[in-house]
């Protein structure tokens, strides 16, 4: 299926495509492993939860943040 032929199809189907193909992904044993760096994010900010440093924000002051047409 190509590109064009997903675009054309209703939102709902392709969603339901969409879930269909994360779940084969997701049930398959690959050994896909993140990158180091992946880890070491992952790792600081836990850091900063563990500390009291993390900046928690709502939604509403993300969305603030965000630069009309940055994220879609």
């Amino acid at each position: 299926m190509t590109i064009a032929e997903l675009k054309v199809k209703p939102f709902a189907e392709r969603l339901q495509l969409m879930e269909d193909l994360w779940e084969t992904l997701s049930n398959e044993d690959n050994n896909l492993q993140s990158p180091a760096w992946h880890q070491e994010i992952l790792e600081e900010r836990m850091d900063l939860i563990n500390t009291g440093q993390a900046e928690y924000v709502t939604i509403e002051e993300l969305k603030k943040r965000i630069q009309p047409g940055e994220c879609k």
